[in-house]
């Protein structure tokens, strides 16, 4: 009998193949709680601008095109059919938007109004047209671009 004890006593005191991950997992544990703890927390505060449910209807004004065509001195500037001073662009685009629908106020052709400038002639130097864009901008239309046309090959 004394020798089935220490038998089992030298088996007791054999090393094992399999490690022991219990100290590794408690401090895993420890480190988790240590990081949660001291980790900061968000305080910057995003502000999201939701869309409202009922959405205003937008204005609808046809567009308004201004033509720049070759004249004697230079170019000539055109809105609709009526030829325009440069100086009087911005009150004859407002009258001509204001035209086409009474119901608007000025504010709403200011807005979004679409103004598009075409030169008509490959004469017409670009500056020219970046004067009209820049008068048109400067007056207040926040919508003003350039008409392009497709080339004809394409």
């Amino acid at each position: 009998m004394a020798m089935a004890i220490t038998h089992s006593r030298r088996a007791a005191l054999q090393p094992s193949s399999e490690p022991n991950v219990i100290p590794f997992i408690d401090i895993l544990l420890v480190l988790l709680i240590i990081f949660m703890v001291t980790a900061p927390k968000p305080t910057v505060d995003i502000q999201v601008e939701l869309p409202n449910r009922t959405a205003p209807t937008p204005v609808l004004i046809p567009p308004t095109i201004v033509d720049l065509r070759a004249g004697p001195s230079g170019y000539a500037i055109f809105v609709g059919d009526h030829e325009v001073a440069e100086s009087a662009l911005a009150a004859t685009v407002m009258a001509y938007a204001l035209s086409n629908d009474a119901a608007l106020s000025e504010a709403d052709v200011y807005a979004e109004a679409r103004i598009y400038v075409r030169a008509d002639d490959q004469g017409i130097a670009y500056g020219a047209v970046v004067d009209v864009l820049d008068e048109l901008q400067h007056a207040g239309y926040v919508k003003v671009g350039v008409f392009s046309q497709a080339a004809d090959g394409a």
